[in-house]
């Protein structure tokens, strides 16, 4: 082939290329256009381009001041691309979806996400957090571990954050596990929950110990709030499957220092529930037990003989009462919001821990059962720890 032919050959090729890609499946090129613009007042304008959608609404459970059905979308007729702008948001991570026509989402012109309990959601990084933006600091790693589960027979997965320095050096640290909550999964903790940069944040200024700090998958099966819920039968799957799966594999393959005054551990919602499963059945393990937006559930409904309490207790009955479990326990802490729909149950949980001699740290603070506010508890109980 001559070059003549080659040049000619190249030269045909891009323009294949190039009118392929300038052109949707119906032969029209789609206009320019961003998405997710955030203007310096913290207002967010979304668009995406749907010229024959008859309606889209935006979806995400945690903007403030936005009502829960979402905000309506306005349509450019000319262009096709539909436009919403958001109050002003506070510095953060925020969940999105759009809903065209009935049918939910994710923003195609975003290639940020985040997992949910089944779902997948685009993924919104608001700057202007005193404590979660990504700071020009020594940065950790978050990786996906694999690992098979002896209790369940099936292959799962976890996430891991290791602290900078962490992969050059030879010194052991301490662990935090960080469960989740029931909409959530384990990648949840390190997209929307920023725990990774809140943990470098807080290391870098001296704040927290470095650590490790481990995201283990909360739900062992599909999972659905109703009567036909299988909730206690997934908890103490879970359970299991920490104690004997997740907390050795950790032990055994990172470098961790193995004593209760070193491990803690801490969950949100139905992590918090299942943190204090663990803690309690295993409490000379733990020097520090973190419960976000939770508690016993079920413990203030009241009730005949045999309630959610009297359970309970009879469950725990040795942690609960015998003081030379507790003498390893440094920490308790509990914080929920006055808005959460879960306050009932810290307050009742809170008051029956103390009932039985725990010294426990209760903040209730403002807000809902959010991850505006998860991000808030995690940035203020790390610095408790190992110190």
């Amino acid at each position: 082939m001559t070059k003549l032919s080659v040049w000619m050959f190249a030269i045909n090729f891009c323009l294949q290329v190039g009118l392929l890609y300038s052109q949707d499946p119906f032969g029209q090129r789609p206009p320019e256009f961003n998405s997710a613009e955030i203007a310096a007042d913290g207002r967010v304008t979304f668009r995406i381009h749907a010229p024959n959608a008859k309606s889209v609404r935006l979806s995400g459970s945690d903007f403030p001041g936005v009502p829960q059905q979402g905000i309506e979308f306005t349509k450019a007729e000319e262009s096709g691309v539909w436009e919403c702008v958001t109050p002003q948001l506070p510095g953060g991570a925020y969940r999105y979806r759009f809903n065209v026509d009935g049918v939910a989402v994710v923003d195609p012109k975003s290639g940020s996400t985040s997992e949910s309990n089944g779902n997948t959601w685009s993924l919104l990084t608001v700057p202007g957090s005193a404590y979660s933006d990504l700071r020009d600091v020594p940065h950790g790693a978050v990786a996906r571990i694999d690992y098979h589960s002896a209790s369940l027979n099936r292959f799962r997965r976890l996430h891991v954050y290791t602290p900078s320095g962490y992969e050059s050096g030879k010194e052991k640290y301490p662990v935090l596990y960080l469960l989740h909550g029931a909409f959530d999964c384990d990648n949840s903790w390190s997209t929307v929950g920023q725990a990774n940069q809140i943990l470098d944040n807080l290391i870098a200024e001296g704040r927290a110990k470095p650590m490790i700090v481990v995201m283990p998958a909360g739900h062992t099966g599909t999972f659905a709030f109703g009567p036909s819920n299988n909730f206690q039968q997934q908890m103490t799957e879970f359970v299991k499957d920490f104690q004997e799966s997740v907390r050795p594999l950790i032990e055994s393959r990172y470098r961790t220092i193995e004593d209760a005054s070193h491990r803690a551990i801490a969950g949100l919602s139905m992590g918090g529930a299942q943190t204090i499963d663990i803690a309690l059945s295993h409490l000379d393990h733990y020097g520090y037990v973190g419960v976000f937006s939770s508690g016993v559930f079920g413990i203030d409904r009241g009730g005949p003989e045999g309630d959610a309490q009297r359970a309970w207790e009879n469950r725990f009955s040795n942690a609960l009462d015998d003081p030379e479990l507790k003498k390893g326990l440094k920490l308790i802490w509990f914080a929920t919001g006055r808005d959460d729909f879960l306050i009932g149950t810290t307050r009742a949980s809170v008051d029956a821990f103390k009932s039985h001699g725990f010294q426990v740290t209760f903040h209730e603070t403002d807000g809902g059962h959010t991850w505006n506010k998860w991000r808030d508890y995690l940035h203020e109980f790390a610095p408790l720890l190992f110190q």
